[in-house]
This record gives C-alpha cells, structure tokens and sequence, in this order.
C-alpha cells in the first residue's frame, strides 16, 4: 500500500504533465516543424524558472540576470573554441564561470533592496556587456565567436549520440530542462525556499527570526545565476555561436517581462508561460510587423494593469 500511494502521489505531481508536453512537441503536427523554436523556448524556461527564485521567491528586482546567461554563453564558446572541443567540458566551463560572477555580483548587492538592487545589477549586466563588446582578442568584440559545433556524446565502444540533428539536440535540452526544473522546485519547496519567502514578505521580521538574511539572498543570488549560465550554454550550442547581444540589459528585460506576464510571482509555472508566449509571439509578430515590440509592449502593459498576477494569476482566483 505504501508503494501504491507513493507511485500515485508521484504520477499526479503538477511536474508530469509540464514534462509530457514538451516530451511530445516534436511529434506534434505543424508544432512539431518548429523544432529550432522550441529548444529556444525550452533554454529559456530555463532561464526564466531560476530568475524567479530571485523576483517571485525573494522579491528581488534584478535587472542584470541576462549577464549571467551572456557569461555562461562565452564560457562555454571560449572554451570550445580555445581549450577542448566538445560538449560536456564546454558546457560544464559555462557554468562555473556564470556562477563565479553570480557570487562575486551578489557580494554587492545581497544588502541592498528595491530599487538599489535593480540599479546594481543594471550596472554590472552593462559592465559585462561592454568587456564583450570591446575585447577582441577573447570575446570577439562586435562580430562575437562562431564555428561552436555541436559534437556527439556519448561512452566510448558503447554508444554515441550526434547531437547535430536538431531533433537529438532537442532531446538534449530536454534533460537539460527536466534536471533543472526538478532542482528548482525542490529549492524553492524546502525550508530554504520558505526563508526567502519570508524574506519577499517581510525581510526585519526573518532577521529578528534569526536568520542572516543577507547571507540567504546572496545564495539566491547565486543559485539562480548557475541555472542561467546553463541556459545561456546551451543557447551557445543550439545557435553555434556567441554575441554581445546575450548580455545586454535587454535580454535581463525579457525575462523579466515573461516572468510577470506569465504569472511567476503567484505560480511555479509562470515564467514558464510566460517564456513560451514570449519566444513564440515574438516570431509569429516579427513575421509580419517591423514594430512587433511595440504591440508586445501594449500586451505586456495591459496585463500589468489589468492582471497583476499574469495569466496564471487569473486561474489562481478562479479556482480560489
């Protein structure tokens, strides 16, 4: 009996159906051809589901996380590039470099709050951005790295999976996403995760709790910058290349934006939602209009005044 409840409990966790969806997307018809749009997607969901251990867990404000995902980019095309082809080491050097800057930015601004936060983190996500785009001889300045070629994996006289074809790759991400989202809920679910959400409620009272508050949000800080790095990683891998363009503030923007309209500061899922209408809406309006920001600027506009807690927020009242 205790095996069945446990076997249930685990086939009705909201994970599953999340997992399934984006398992069968390629097999999907129409969907299915869009195979490129959906890793895309995927990497930032990523992206967007870690941010919001910092914005809808924390009540961080930090407008300079796309920093951290530009940082993981390049390290991972700098080291394919200069040091070991491949795809794990790449990958794996990505990471650590993304984390390395998350905790050395988080030292300045663990103690700061509001406005204060997001202005700091503005200023070192365009610090990055400018070493990027002027240093040459390491990032490639303006015209950014190219030639990242995704190689197979695999155990040697065992196997071995190219990951070229952009269905395989997508399978790839697909772990990817499944590990890292895993990870996350159990973060934000733990007694850790509970602190930071007393901190985002009310930071005096979880000091005079006894909890080193500034100490706690700096590993926000810093756990959310090791899941970007991956994201921004395996960005590098899915376009073959690295730009400027992945630290600028903007891309810290977007995620912020999806986050919201999505519904992450009252749901787990939302920044999710709001990654999958962002990436598609983006392609489908840039299609047909010049100005696609604009009318994406007036959607985003209406659901911060009208739906404050983003479309999954609507379904939360409801079912309340």
């Amino acid at each position: 009996m205790p095996t069945q409840k446990k076997s249930l409990k685990i086939s009705m966790h909201p994970l599953i159906p999340f997992f399934i969806i984006f398992a069968v997307l390629p097999y999907i018809p129409f969907l299915g051809e869009y195979l490129s749009l959906w890793i895309e997607v995927m990497i930032w969901v990523i992206f967007a589901i870690s941010f919001n251990i910092l914005l809808g867990y924390t009540g961080l404000p930090s407008f300079g996380q796309g920093a951290f995902f530009g940082i993981g980019a390049y390290g991972a095309a700098i080291t394919f590039l200069r040091l070991v082809k491949g795809v794990w080491i790449p990958i794996i050097v990505g990471i650590i470099v993304a984390t390395a800057a998350a905790a050395f930015v988080g030292l300045f601004v663990c103690r700061k709050r509001g406005i204060y936060f997001a202005l700091i983190t503005i200023a070192f996500s365009q610090m990055f951005f400018f070493i990027a785009f002027r240093w040459d001889e390491v990032t490639g300045g303006e015209t950014g790295l190219s030639g990242i070629d995704r190689l197979s994996i695999g155990i040697p006289r065992l196997f071995s999976i190219d990951l070229a074809p952009l269905l395989n790759y997508y399978y790839f991400v697909f772990v990817f996403l499944v590990i890292c989202t895993l990870l996350i809920w159990r973060i934000v679910h733990s007694p850790f995760g509970r602190v930071l959400r007393a901190i985002k409620e009310n930071e005096v009272r979880a000091k005079y709790a006894g909890y080193n508050t500034s100490l706690y949000k700096w590993v926000a800080f810093m756990i959310s910058g090791i899941f970007a790095g991956a994201a921004g990683a395996l960005y590098t891998l899915l376009i073959n290349s690295a730009f400027s363009f992945v630290l600028h503030w903007t891309q810290s923007g977007d995620v912020v934006m999806m986050t919201i309209l999505g519904g992450g500061l009252v749901n787990f899922f939302g920044p999710a939602v709001g990654a999958v209408i962002f990436i598609t809406l983006r392609d489908m309006l840039s299609a047909y209009l010049r100005q696609w920001l604009l009318v994406y600027g007036l959607i985003f506009t209406l659901v911060v005044l009208f739906m404050r807690g983003g479309i999954l927020g609507i379904f939360s009242k409801r079912r309340r």
